[in-house]
């Protein structure tokens, strides 16, 4: 029996950087996938916390909010940094992911007809930083010297850019060797190649 248990609609959506850093460390996950008609009748909304998915559950354990998933994941499988500190760094790391994270949806969602042009054009500004940390990483990860949940999230997150704006990382020669690195990891590279994964939508609209 897979020991994770996640219920999401299907799409990689929230839940990319959460199947990598499952797969890397060769762990099984079952998934329900939930059409949105279903959905929408909204027996199942009812009963999850916040009224969203997805919905994680490790046991008796049960998680909604997909970086509450990735902070768990990271403390059980050694993805979390090494002390407090990189804890504590990786966390910041993290929330950074996440504020791009809310700006790419919010294209996505609301503005990707009128939006799409200058989000790319003002993209260099929203990944010069995480450029600037990985340059002077002597490891190629964003903290310590092992991959943390942040590099899950912000593996996923460059992938979906790429999709979006094909130039996106061109000017920033360590994101590129970054993404190629995480992409070669073997368990990765499997689920990047696996259809089950690549037939899913980056996003529930359609539109990437």
């Amino acid at each position: 029996m897979a020991p994770y248990t996640l219920t999401y609609f299907p799409v990689k959506g929230r839940c990319g950087a959460l199947k990598m850093m499952l797969a890397d460390n060769d762990q099984q996950l079952k998934e329900n996938m939930v059409s949105i008609e279903e959905w929408m009748k909204g027996d199942m909304k009812g009963s999850c916390l916040f009224g969203q998915l997805p919905k994680f559950e490790d046991g008796d354990l049960v998680l909604y909010q997909s970086n509450a998933m990735l902070r768990h994941l990271g403390r059980k499988h050694g993805a979390y940094g090494k002390n407090d500190c990189e804890a504590s760094l990786i966390d910041m790391m993290n929330d950074a992911v996440e504020d791009l994270r809310l700006k790419y949806i919010k294209l996505i969602y609301q503005e990707y007809e009128t939006g799409k042009e200058a989000y790319c054009k003002d993209l260099p500004n929203h990944l010069k930083p995480f450029e600037s940390v990985l340059s002077k990483s002597k490891s190629g990860f964003l903290v310590g010297d092992q991959i943390s949940f942040a590099d899950y999230n912000l593996f996923d997150l460059l992938l979906n850019h790429k999709v979006l704006c094909s130039a996106s990382l061109d000017s920033f020669p360590t994101l590129k060797s970054y993404v190629d690195k995480i992409a070669a990891r073997p368990k990765i590279k499997a689920l990047l190649e696996c259809e089950n994964f690549k037939k899913l939508p980056i996003n529930g609209n359609g539109k990437q």
